[in-house]
């Protein structure tokens, strides 16, 4: 078995249970969850990079999960090396560098912290082109997003948009919020969504008195540039983690042994990343 698989394997199992507000302090406070994404940002697989950083995204969501993953041994030196390197693809430098400023902002507010903050992002926006001065946000309403299946489809067709830079799932009232580059139209996710073939997205949108309102995209399908550097993610029958799901917890899962996929990931991490 290739260490790259089970390395790209561990890191999506990671991510999905990052997605679940319900399990981003526990994998935070754990002895190795934390330090293994930090080793996944140096890792030569551009995708696994990208999930750790999707990852440490979501658990940055949790303001209480912030001050620690900042003082975490090597997480704001390895987010640098990410954003610095010239080889990092443009989507992956700004999700670090949105990760960076989260970490960087909980420690210290003054001046001179938000004027390097600044610097960063414009240094990062470099790299994705003159129009892609700021990432922005869309949030969904996806009719059929109602299981943990229907989630992972989604998330695969996301994952593939080129210009899609984080999303996070609202599985209770059928939503996500997409982060995107400027550049890319909202009806490019819904083309993604609709290709599922059982689900189709409308936007949600604020009315001029602050109601939500539900925007239909047209029927005809748009052009989606896709991500060709990441490989299509592993199936569930073919993980190699698959031994191992009475030990790992799906997302929204919730059971008396829930620490179990903390462990399984965490042996895993100390056995094939600390050399």
């Amino acid at each position: 078995m290739s260490g790259e698989p089970d390395a790209l394997a561990v890191v999506n199992q990671l991510r999905d249970l990052a997605s679940d507000p319900l399990n981003r302090r526990a994998i935070v406070q754990d002895q190795g969850c934390l330090p293994g994404l930090i080793l996944f940002l140096d890792h030569p697989n551009p995708p696994v990079v990208y999930s750790a950083l999707l990852a440490l995204r979501y658990l940055a969501e949790c303001r209480s999960n912030r001050e620690k993953m900042r003082s975490e041994l090597g997480m704001m030196l390895s987010l640098q090396n990410v954003i610095q390197k010239t080889t990092t693809p443009g989507d992956t430098q700004l999700l670090a560098t949105e990760v960076y400023d989260l970490l960087q902002a909980s420690g210290t507010a003054d001046g001179d912290c938000m004027n390097e903050m600044n610097s960063r992002r414009r240094k990062a926006q470099f790299f994705l082109g003159a129009t892609n001065k700021r990432a922005k946000t869309v949030v969904l309403h996806i009719d059929g997003l109602d299981d943990t299946s229907r989630r992972s489809l989604c998330e695969d067709a996301l994952l593939k948009i080129k210009g899609v830079i984080s999303f996070t799932f609202q599985m209770a009232v059928q939503r996500c919020v997409v982060r995107i580059r400027s550049d890319l139209k909202a009806e490019a996710l819904a083309t993604a969504i609709a290709s599922t073939k059982v689900m189709k997205a409308q936007q949600v949108v604020k009315g001029e008195a602050g109601e939500e309102l539900l925007l239909p995209f047209q029927d005809t399908p748009v052009d989606v540039e896709q991500n060709t550097d990441l490989p299509d993610y592993l199936p569930e029958d073919e993980s190699p983690m698959k031994e191992q799901d009475k030990a790992v917890s799906r997302v929204g899962a919730h059971q008396d042994g829930g620490s179990s996929w903390l462990s399984t990931a965490a042996n895993f991490l100390s056995r094939s990343f600390y050399w």
